[in-house]
């Protein structure tokens, strides 16, 4: 649809940036935080450096923060690492932790920027993945202690709050992300016993945040990404929807409406990979209302009919993620789309229709929480750092979110992914992301200089323009 009239962006839109508490703070395991799995992986990608220092931004935050209200932000989404609350995960309270992410929201709060808070983002405390993660139903109750000490702490200035990071993601390729439990007898069928115990603490959190937080909202963040058929061949369309349903709405089917998707469930049954469901869990699920969906977008994904040999296996791209399952899909390159130079697909289209699609099947006001381009950006000469690729980038996607909201798509906020460089999955420190230059290498720390990127001043003027001005 081309419309000869584009609606602006609702006057209140926020503007901001995302960053995760592990890829960002440092201080691994400093002023009493517990490791996390994250913090106790034992191979990283060849070449790359961990998250020990990351950008130092538990030292400096308030720098970091000032930056942010240079641009202009309207709202920042960062996580808590919950080993900074609990160092085990569950037990006695940790007050430094306490203290640094009610010192930091206070900062925020003191330029106008609005706090999004993400309570879990991939790192799971490690003393609880050696009693079985996910895989035990404790880790439920623990998950819901851990939001009413959240809530008991922030909830006077926090009004808005995401669940789980990607659970998708972290389920279909934790073994990419460093976050599969290496000791799973049987992965593919207990990761989703986990999903299933994984959906539960999500509703009752959401539950309890509605019940002691009236005035808060709440709400998902999995990763979604339209998926398209190879062809127009009626057993592509069949395979993408197949994967639509395991990749995208059996997470977002069970949050919002607390039900598992049919075709999903039938993946389960065929496979065997149905997850054990007690009494009352889908009461729970049920239960639960979700006020927004968050929703990270990179780019679509492609699928074709799977053909059955045990070669369905398929993927693009720096993170290891293949796409396929026998006899339900096969990974298919897009040939329409370009590739950046770590191999992902670029589709701001593919933005629009993920938007349009997300909206249409929940009816539920939406703010994208990731979206960016990972670059090797390097300091010039003149010590400037130029980044055009990122701003053709987030403007061909920001010119899509507008066309979706003129489409009727209700989008309250843009959150790309990075605020400030931080320490990539698969390429840490050299593949950056942010609006703002940390100044080291993957193992010599400088000084962690910050220094404002080429599109640091391009979303500036974007964010003081309302988005009027992408030029």
């Amino acid at each position: 649809m081309k419309h000869l009239i584009v609606k602006p962006f609702p006057k209140d839109f926020f503007w901001g940036a995302s960053t995760s508490a592990y890829q960002v703070e440092g201080a691994w395991n400093e002023d009493g935080k517990g490791p996390s799995v994250i913090d106790m992986r034992e191979k990283y990608p060849e070449g790359t450096t961990d998250y020990k220092v990351a950008s130092d931004h538990y030292h400096r935050y308030q720098e970091d923060v000032a930056l942010m209200a240079e641009m202009g932000f309207k709202a920042y989404r960062f996580s808590i690492a919950w080993t900074r609350i609990f160092p085990n995960g569950t037990g006695d309270v940790n007050i430094k932790g306490i203290e640094f992410y009610s010192n930091l929201i206070d900062e925020l709060i003191k330029y106008g920027i609005e706090p999004i808070v993400t309570m879990y983002h991939f790192d799971l405390p490690y003393a609880l993945q050696t009693r079985g993660g996910w895989s035990n139903r404790g880790t439920i109750d623990a998950f819901v202690e851990y939001a009413k000490v959240l809530f008991e702490n922030y909830g006077d200035r926090v009004k808005y709050w995401l669940t789980i990071n990607e659970q998708n993601m972290m389920i279909m390729h934790g073994k990419a992300l460093g976050t599969l439990d290496p000791n799973l007898e049987d992965p593919d069928r207990e990761l989703y016993q986990q999903n299933h115990h994984m959906l539960v603490a999500q509703a009752r959190v959401m539950d309890v945040c509605h019940q002691t937080l009236p005035q808060a909202k709440i709400g998902p963040a999995p990763n979604i990404s339209y998926i398209y058929p190879a062809s127009s061949k009626p057993e592509d369309v069949l395979a993408a929807q197949n994967f639509n349903a395991i990749r995208n709405w059996l997470y977002l089917d069970a949050a919002v409406y607390g039900r598992y998707n049919k075709t999903a469930w039938s993946f389960f049954e065929e496979k065997g990979y149905v997850p054990v469901i007690e009494a009352g869990d889908m009461e729970i699920l049920q239960k639960a209302k979700p006020d927004f969906i968050a929703f990270n977008y990179y780019t679509s994904k492609t699928v074709e009919s799977s053909t059955g040999d045990g070669n369905d296996k398929n993927g693009t791209g720096d993170q290891e993620i293949v796409i396929g399952e026998s006899g339900v899909y096969k990974g298919h390159s897009n040939p329409n789309l370009p590739k950046n130079e770590f191999g992902w697909e670029i589709d701001p289209i593919g933005f629009r229709t993920t938007l349009r699609e997300v909206y249409d099947r929940y009816q539920l006001p939406v703010i994208i929480t990731e979206n960016g381009l990972g670059a090797f950006d390097k300091v010039e000469e003149d010590g400037s750092v130029r980044d055009p690729y990122r701003i053709d980038y987030l403007k061909k996607h920001i010119e899509q979110m507008q066309l979706a909201i003129t489409d009727g798509v209700e989008v309250f906020g843009y959150c790309p992914w990075s605020a400030i460089d931080l320490i990539s999955t698969h390429q840490g420190a050299k593949k950056r992301y942010g609006f703002i230059f940390v100044d080291r290498e993957e193992y010599d720390l400088k000084e962690l200089k910050r220094i404002p990127k080429q599109s640091f001043y391009w979303y500036k003027d974007v964010i003081s323009t309302n988005g009027e001005n992408l030029s």
